[in-house]
């Protein structure tokens, strides 16, 4: 046996006491939550946009859909095709009257319009200055965005469905358990059941879904607003949004609704969320994300109080400033 000199006693107790030493633990994770793809940078809802998210590196591509007339799972975000986004193919945008609801539409008529840029001439132009066009951009299906991120390779990215689906208009769209059922039998025949989790500010799409796939996790979008409040706290009656509850009967408390609805994501818009409330929300045991957070100002403020997910129109903004931060990244997996 070799004999232990003092020098090499003292080295092997020097590396048993630099073994023993934890290592500094950064950031836990923070879902990375790319919004209608990366709406600030390309069309929203689009292909050309979650293409870019994919590469960008996401750990979810959040979507909206809807269904067509014959059945088809599409991915919009409104209701009916809004005209400050479709053209037909000779350019015209649709006019009010020609955007029937998506429920209205064969599949094979919607396709053939235009969803590759926004109007300059409206509005809605100058809340996306950075969006870049992309002409002749068709709206895709769910089952075409899920194919996408297999033709990218990513066997790990989220699918974050937002079924839309208005209360107060029920004839614009399916029922909430054959709306439910067509979703949910597409990201089945994708494969992807397991990492989609279904959002919906209608609660009773959420409770189609935990009837027929318990095991699909749902988030539970809320919103106090004045163009959109399906909370209606202080209101007499039950909101026809939160599936039969009644916030007021929780002490006008979001997180607890939540939970009462058997929810355990609450995704709520980022300035409607404090500290208290998400300490609420924790003890409660519930995943927060926050949406739609832009500005990295927002992000740093929201990443410092302590939200599980941020969900942006410019996913590359969000990386950076996790990245800077130490943060864990999901794969950049760009669609070849």
């Amino acid at each position: 046996m070799a004999r232990t000199t003092p020098l090499r006693l003292a080295a092997l107790l020097l590396a048993a006491l630099l073994g023993a030493a934890p290592a500094a633990a950064g950031p836990g994770p923070v879902d990375l939550i790319a919004h209608r793809g990366a709406r600030g940078e390309l069309p929203e809802n689009t292909l050309p946009a979650f293409a870019h998210a994919l590469g960008v590196g996401v750990t979810a591509l959040e979507l909206d859909v809807g269904m067509t007339r014959d059945g088809v799972v599409v991915v919009s975000h409104d209701r009916r095709p809004s005209p400050y986004l479709a053209r037909g193919r000779d350019g015209r945008w649709l006019t009010e009257g020609e955007a029937k609801p998506l429920i209205q539409w064969d599949f094979a008529d919607l396709r053939r319009l235009d969803v590759g840029r926004i109007d300059p001439g409206s509005g809605y132009a100058g809340r996306q200055p950075h969006q870049k066009p992309v002409d002749g951009t068709p709206m895709p299906t769910l089952a075409e965005v899920v194919e996408l991120a297999r033709k990218a390779g990513n066997g790990t990215v989220r699918f974050d469905v937002e079924i839309k689906r208005d209360p107060d208009h029920p004839a614009e769209t399916r029922d909430p358990e054959p709306f439910a059922r067509a979703v949910l039998d597409v990201l089945r025949q994708g494969g992807v059941l397991d990492r989609t989790v279904i959002q919906s500010f209608d609660w009773s799409v959420l409770a189609a879904v935990a009837k027929l796939a318990p095991q699909v996790r749902r988030s539970y979008l809320t919103a106090q607003f004045r163009g959109l409040n399906n909370i209606q706290k202080g209101r007499p009656g039950t909101s026809a949004w939160t599936a039969g509850l009644d916030i007021d009967d929780f002490g006008g408390s979001v997180p607890r609704l939540v939970a009462a609805a058997g929810g355990k994501i609450w995704s709520v818009h980022h300035r409607k969320l404090d500290a208290a409330a998400l300490q609420e929300a924790h003890g409660l045991g519930l995943t927060v994300l926050v949406w739609t957070v832009n500005d990295p100002a927002d992000m740093g403020r929201l990443l410092d109080l302590g939200v599980d997910g941020i969900i942006t129109d410019h996913p590359a903004r969000l990386r950076k400033l996790l990245a800077e931060r130490g943060y864990p990244l999901p794969p950049a997996t760009p669609v070849p």
